[in-house]
């Protein structure tokens, strides 16, 4: 019960300290309550030219688009009534929605049931921070929009000041997301080192934002491991943690984000031309920049690139 209280009282006091402060990363100074406001789109007649005739949406006449509705600003968070997913996910899918001519329904869900929703048609597409694998290539198609890099994050103080190779995680805890490429990264240098006859790494699961700052600050973790801007975003805000390393999500290679849809639904071709058409306009560029992400803006968007283990 304890333990609940105060998971509880973290949840609470980092929503009120989000909505309490603008912060700056990666040089852009963003404020939630500005970025309240929608970014739209004009429609985009070739995007909407290449839906097959066919195609079966979740919701007639609707994008159903599911995004993990965890409070990781500044890619999800919910705005001050509670309800409403703001961050770059749902203006991402505000923009391809608004190019195919269709009304945007997020769908706020769990990073654990977007794979299935989608699979099953529950969802058109998934927009969660999701990187190109080849294993997932094997279920989904891909339309790029955003470049993937990964940062480690640790208690301001810490004793850790670098990591960035598989040598560098040796003995440590870190948290990190199940089934995410952050946590394949993890386990390939975890591999190596075992080779190598070094301590292996123990992952950290946790349920929320919350339960990682408890295991980071209470010294059960050593370091966070996951998507950078999420990490400056929290260094920013409290100064309780820094940046030690960063790796790009396909290592050893470049990948990118990219949204999900359904192998073989149709859809892939003119997300890809509402997406490209958006950098085209540079209202992919607005979206990007209000929340700090210019840094990892693409050229243009691609379908099924190489990604994680390729």
């Amino acid at each position: 019960m304890q333990k609940k209280s105060l998971l509880l009282a973290l949840s609470l006091a980092f929503s009120a300290s989000v909505w309490a402060n603008d912060v700056t990363i990666n040089g852009t100074g963003v404020s939630l309550e500005a970025n309240k406001t929608p970014i739209n789109t004009a429609k985009n007649p070739q995007a909407i030219a290449q839906l097959p005739a066919n195609l079966r949406l979740a919701v007639p006449g609707k994008f159903t688009v599911a995004i993990a509705g965890l409070s990781q600003p500044p890619l999800t968070v919910f705005a001050d009534d509670n309800k409403t997913l703001i961050g770059s996910e749902a203006d991402i899918a505000r923009l391809v929605a608004d190019s195919l001519g269709l009304e945007l329904n997020v769908v706020p869900t769990s990073w654990e049931d977007w794979p299935l929703g989608v699979t099953s048609g529950k969802y058109d597409a998934a927009i969660s921070n999701i990187t190109v694998t080849k294993a997932r290539k094997e279920k989904f198609d891909f339309a790029t929009y955003r470049k993937d890099s990964l940062g480690f994050y640790v208690k301001t103080g810490s004793q850790l000041t670098k990591i960035e190779k598989a040598e560098d995680i040796a003995g440590l805890r870190i948290i990190v997301g199940s089934g995410t490429n952050q946590e394949a990264i993890l386990l390939a240098w975890n591999e190596e080192n075992l080779k190598n006859g070094l301590k292996p790494f123990t992952p950290v699961y946790t349920k929320d934002d919350a339960a990682q700052t408890l295991a980071l600050q209470s010294g059960r973790a050593d370091a966070y491991f996951g998507p950078n801007v999420i990490g400056a975003w929290k260094a920013a805000l409290n100064g309780k943690t820094q940046l030690v390393g960063s790796v790009d999500g396909g290592w050893p290679k470049a990948a990118h984000i990219a949204v999900t849809l359904k192998k073989d639904s149709g859809l892939v071709q003119p997300v890809q031309t509402a997406l490209n058409g958006v950098i085209g306009n540079g209202d992919y560029d607005k979206v990007l920049n209000r929340w700090g992400e210019g840094v990892e803006r693409i050229p243009q968007s691609e379908i099924n690139p190489a990604g994680l283990g390729d």
